[in-house]
């Protein structure tokens, strides 16, 4: 994971005014969500997911604003396709789906380790993941607004819906859905009795579905930032950052079966393009 230290130094950007969002309601999760960073002693007791460096509050059937914080709900994807746009994504044209800043794959580097906790590793790894995420996120969070993205979509043919508290699926600006999965996570993260942060503490019998809802989310932001936003990352020179991120983020996915193909759906052939080159194995 050498490489992702290279964007340590990208913080998350800031604006002078900060917007408010009205969430339609609470959505019933997927399952609990948790992760036990780094060892199990090091885990900070706060953490920043808001791309204005706060977090989300919720309350049933209340209008949140994001300088509040409080736990998400799990939203929930609502369609997808594997229908084709004619004209390829710039993510899969050349040169941009061949530039990595790492040279082969990432399999020994997301292997479990011998004389290493399972359960441990995978909140290691989702951890470093996370923080990674958010902050490539920070870096181009000031183009995602509600006018240039209204709904978060991963491509023309997929879109993913927040199920509000009567289980309507409801269209939220890609920005808002974003702060309510970064913060749902951040939750997770930092609630003892999901993710256990103390020397000794065991982890709950649903760690893996929990693990498997994390890694799901996490791969929906990826998707909206290759299909929405990628050409931001070339005007940075950050594709080569993003792309080796990106085959790491699956491989450790893949190794640990954490996401199910038919989730992959919008990027599968930018990830079947990886595994010609021999970047995902």
């Amino acid at each position: 994971m050498s490489f992702l230290n290279t964007i340590r130094g990208f913080g998350r950007s800031s604006k002078k005014t900060k917007k408010d969002y009205e969430a339609p309601g609470i959505l019933a999760p997927h399952g609990n969500g948790n992760v036990s960073p780094m060892r199990r002693s090091q885990l900070p007791s706060k953490m920043s997911p808001s791309k204005r460096g706060s977090q989300i509050q919720f309350a049933p059937s209340s209008p949140t604003r994001i300088s509040r914080m409080a736990r998400s709900r799990l939203p929930q994807r609502q369609t997808y396709s594997t229908s084709e746009t004619e004209e390829p994504p710039l993510f899969l044209c050349e040169p941009f789906v061949k530039t990595a800043l790492v040279k082969g794959s990432f399999k020994t580097i997301v292997q479990l380790p011998k004389y290493v906790d399972y359960g441990e590793w995978l909140s290691l790894n989702i951890f470093e993941l996370f923080n990674h995420l958010n902050q490539f996120y920070g870096i181009i969070s000031d183009y995602i607004t509600p006018e240039l993205n209204p709904t978060m979509n991963a491509g023309p043919n997929t879109n993913y819906l927040w199920i509000d508290t009567s289980g309507q699926p409801v269209n939220l600006p890609a920005d808002q859905y974003i702060e309510y999965v970064l913060t749902w996570i951040s939750n997770k993260i930092n609630d003892q009795s999901v993710f256990p942060t103390k020397d000794g503490g065991a982890f709950p019998p649903n760690f893996i579905k929990d693990c498997k809802n994390i890694v799901r989310q996490m791969f929906r932001i990826f998707a909206h930032i290759y299909h929405n936003h990628f050409e931001k990352l070339v005007h940075l020179s950050l594709e080569a950052h993003w792309n080796s991120f990106f085959a790491h983020f699956i491989s450790f996915g893949k190794e640990f079966n954490l996401i199910d193909k038919k989730e992959l759906v919008p990027l599968l052939p930018l990830i079947e393009n990886f595994e010609k080159q021999g970047k995902i194995i």
